[in-house]
């Protein structure tokens, strides 16, 4: 608005009508004025009374005394809330900027009379420290703008001891702040609340440190939030409040539970006087669930809760209370088929479970699920009696054995050693495929132990069982030499079980190599001298058969181990 416009909006406000005589007599009045403002001297930068002849939008134009009007910004008449601090009539003090503008108009500021009225106290106050009272009336750039009597700015890192974001609530609020800043030839003067707080904290925490004890609940405010814990606020004093000691239940991250600027009671755990270092406790103030765990979680109740961890060994199940039960893997299911939770169980998921066991000391909770099951293995226990013949197709084939399906929810295990009486170091993926049908008997079903076992070789008689009744001891056989060692020979007496004719039974001279006296394929001829059936171990000797049949003792009729399979006679010794 051009300083005519303005001139104009005024005459129309106050009703100015021009006529002939009316313009003679402004004419008249206006050369008065010109000439009163032609006497009076008027300087840039010093400061004039003058009268608020109109309010506009943007600017108040201002009477002065001089030969035209000045105008002043209308923003250095607003309130904190945006309303005016004058009215049309008003005599203000105001500073003479330029006698002139690009316009022609009086260039005024009421802020900068302001300022220069107020100058001797702020600078007084910069010099000495005393605080200046004033009402923060905007939000600027970078800060505030606070009326001390004049503008003044309150950077955004003066307004308190910690970062602040929302601007907004300070306004309207009426503090004390140190100038800590200005410049009189530019009229800047910058404030700072922070100075003082930090001189209150410094007092009190002079205060708090005398006072504080191992023990004392104390109120303080979330000042900062890390992944290990959150700094509490005491008053002059910050805190630490570990992850661990913030509730009795698992914590994911401190944040979950605290906010900046949250106020809470904290028990002050550990207190260094000399280092100023303080550890707080903020489940310490509340009671401790474990106190009423034994009672409350006895063995065979059913809890409910949410898993907040899961392991390789099992998933940790917080219950309602804070406290944390294990479901062991173990535990998940009667059939042992969960080997890997993770492919179960997610974190957040709500398990129902039962109370195995309850070690409060240690603060342990065991928990099972296949509890709230139907056990398989009770069923099984009563299908498959000892000794039952079985028909199923094999599963898997593992390192130590053979797993097969029966079409049941447990697998039964062929254990290498029920496959063969006599043979060893089976080749299992040589002897099963997987899909294969296998005919097995039941050996043993442990429901404690969650074992079903099959074996193979229980269909048939164990060939040892009467084996002395085959080849009593003094019984001369023609057996072939399978395999040469360097304490003796093994020979074939049946198949699949062999007999040792040890390097001191090959002769009655000394040997010194078996080989020398034997070789494989060899058939001598050699005496039972020993049977072990425990053990599974036929002592031979060719020396006791030489010996016997050149004494005439025996009388004995040589079998060849070929001839085995019938019942042999066996021989004595004459007495």
């Amino acid at each position: 608005m051009s300083l005519n416009e303005i001139k104009q909006k005024w005459m129309e406000d106050f009703e100015v009508v021009f006529g002939e005589e009316t313009e003679e007599v402004e004419k008249s009045e206006f050369s008065e004025l010109l000439d009163q403002g032609e006497d009076k001297d008027f300087t840039e930068g010093e400061v004039y009374n003058g009268k608020v002849v109109h309010i506009g939008n943007d600017y108040v134009m201002v009477d002065i005394g001089y030969k035209q009007e000045g105008l002043v910004s209308t923003k250095e008449f607003l309130n904190f809330d945006g309303t005016l601090k004058i009215k049309d009539g008003d005599t203000i003090e105001v500073y003479l900027e330029k006698l002139e503008s690009p316009l022609g108009n009086l260039v005024l500021s009421k802020d900068k009379a302001e300022i220069l009225k107020a100058w001797d106290k702020i600078s007084e106050a910069c010099e000495t420290g005393t605080p200046l009272e004033g009402t923060v009336v905007a939000k600027v750039k970078g800060g505030l703008s606070v009326d001390i009597g004049v503008k003044a700015f309150l950077p955004g890192s003066q307004i308190d001891l910690r970062p602040t974001r929302y601007l907004d609530k300070y306004i309207g609020k009426r503090m004390e702040f140190k100038v800590i800043k200005f410049n009189k030839k530019r009229g800047n003067i910058v404030l700072s609340r922070r100075a003082i707080l930090s001189e209150e904290r410094s007092k009190l925490r002079g205060e708090i440190l005398e006072q504080m004890q191992e023990g004392m609940i104390v109120k303080g405010i979330v000042k900062n939030i890390t992944d290990y814990g959150a700094f509490i606020d005491l008053g002059g004093i910050d805190g630490l409040l570990h992850i661990t000691d913030m509730s009795w239940g698992r914590v994911k991250h401190p944040s979950s539970l605290l906010n900046i600027g949250d106020e809470i009671e904290v028990k002050i755990l550990k207190f260094d006087k000399d280092k100023e270092r303080v550890s707080l406790g903020l489940k310490q103030v509340q009671p401790n669930p474990w106190e009423e765990a034994q009672e409350k979680y006895v063995r065979g109740v059913k809890v409910n809760g949410e898993i907040v961890s899961v392991k390789d060994y099992g998933v940790f199940v917080e219950l309602n209370d804070g406290i944390e039960g294990l479901i062991h893997v173990s535990e998940m299911s009667w059939t042992g088929k969960i080997k890997n939770p993770t492919k179960h169980y997610t974190v957040g998921e709500q398990v129902e479970a039962q109370v195995l066991e309850v070690d409060v000391e240690n603060k342990r909770i065991s928990l099972g699920v296949k509890q709230l099951q139907p056990n398989p293995w009770d069923d099984i226990e009563a299908k498959y009696p000892i000794g039952k013949k079985v028909t199923g197709k094999v599963k898997s084939i593992v390192e130590f054995g053979v797993f097969v399906d029966l079409d049941e929810e447990v697998d039964a295990l062929i254990h290498v050693s029920d496959i063969s009486w006599t043979k060893k170091n089976v080749n299992l993926n040589e002897v099963f495929k997987e899909g294969q049908d296998v005919e097995a008997a039941v050996l043993s079903v442990d429901k404690e132990n969650a074992k079903f076992c099959l074996g193979i070789k229980q269909l048939e008689e164990d060939p040892w069982k009467k084996i002395e009744e085959r080849l009593p001891v003094g019984t001369i056989i023609e057996a072939e030499v399978v395999r040469v060692t360097d304490f003796g020979a093994f020979v074939e007496l049946e198949t699949g079980i062999e007999g040792l004719i040890h390097i001191s039974e090959l002769s009655e001279e000394r040997v010194e190599k078996p080989e020398d006296v034997v070789k494989k394929g060899d058939q001598p001829k050699a005496m039972v001298i020993s049977i072990d059936k425990d053990a599974k171990k036929i002592a031979l000797s060719i020396k006791a058969a030489v010996n016997a049949e050149n004494n005439g003792s025996f009388q004995p009729e040589t079998v060849k181990a070929a001839t085995l399979g019938d019942k042999l006679k066996g021989f004595k010794v004459d007495e």
